[in-house]
């Protein structure tokens, strides 16, 4: 089975960094994206995160199911923030330029439209750097930089074991879909769109019960072999931080340090074209 989502070593300047350099990257990005609404900040980031996925020769195999979920939930809370609050635009702007009207309070307004454009502009710069972070780093290497960095050696093997469990998952997911559709329940793109939400709802249950019983066969498994008795432990994996490291972790706190001051330089979290 073709997995997705699963660590694959490859011969990329990315995969070569070591995982505390991937994650802090990861967490300053993410922060930089959420805390931003300036679409020119996010222009530039989202060119930057398409150009780092690229650099990682991530095939569309491992990622392409999961991006199509992803843009399946990013419509839903586009048409959500919409049908909730159709002048948020308006609210934060100041400005009201009506494109169409449609019924009641729900007007088209070039405002929400931003609004919402920015939204999706944070989901793709984030997108790109959730996925090539989970598909180029090796959670045992992953697991011995966050202890190298004084993080709980507990915390990187909890985190290690996550990383290395989800291509089990997946398979697990695979079985109980065939299974299902043994029993004469259509789950293909035959199926109506309802339908197929509906069957593949059912698939959980089983999944998150298969899962609960991997746990305790691992918990077990780590607790007879002495798991957790000492302070401190010795890593196979262990990379240390190199050049291109340190540059990458440079380049990533000074352009988010940048990125914030250009945010904040007109006094809001907003950049206004409509003034």
């Amino acid at each position: 089975m073709s997995r997705v989502l699963s660590y694959v070593e490859k011969d990329t300047w990315i995969h070569r960094l070591s995982g505390v350099t991937k994650l802090v990257f990861f967490l300053l990005w993410s922060v930089t994206s959420m805390i931003t609404y300036d679409t020119r900040v996010l222009l530039v980031m989202l060119v930057f995160s398409l150009w780092i996925f690229k650099a990682s020769k991530t095939s569309w195999k491992q990622v392409g199911s999961v991006f199509k979920f992803i843009m399946f939930f990013l419509f839903l809370n586009v048409l959500a923030i919409y049908v909730f609050s159709p002048d948020q635009g308006v609210k934060i702007y100041g400005t009201k330029h009506v494109l169409a009207h449609l019924a009641g309070n729900y007007d088209i307004t070039k405002e929400q439209i931003f609004y919402e454009l920015n939204v999706v502009l944070k989901y793709f710069t984030v997108i790109p750097a959730v996925l090539m972070f989970i598909v180029t780093t090796d959670p045992s290497e992953f697991a011995a930089s966050l202890n190298k960095i004084g993080v709980s050696y507990y915390i990187g093997y909890s985190v290690a074991i996550a990383l290395r469990y989800i291509p089990d998952v997946q398979d697990d997911y695979a079985k109980i879909k065939r299974a299902q559709e043994a029993r004469g329940i259509e789950m293909s793109k035959k199926a109506k769109f309802m339908d197929r939400i509906k069957s593949t709802a059912a698939i959980l249950f089983p999944l998150i019960f298969s899962s609960m019983d991997r746990i305790d066969v691992v918990s077990n498994a780590m607790q007879l072999r002495g798991f957790g008795k000492n302070k401190s432990r010795t890593w196979y994996s262990a990379k240390p931080l190199k050049r291109n490291d340190r540059l990458t972790l440079a380049f990533t706190v000074i352009f988010c340090a940048a990125a914030l001051i250009i945010t904040f330089t007109n006094g809001g979290r907003f950049f206004n074209p409509f003034t």
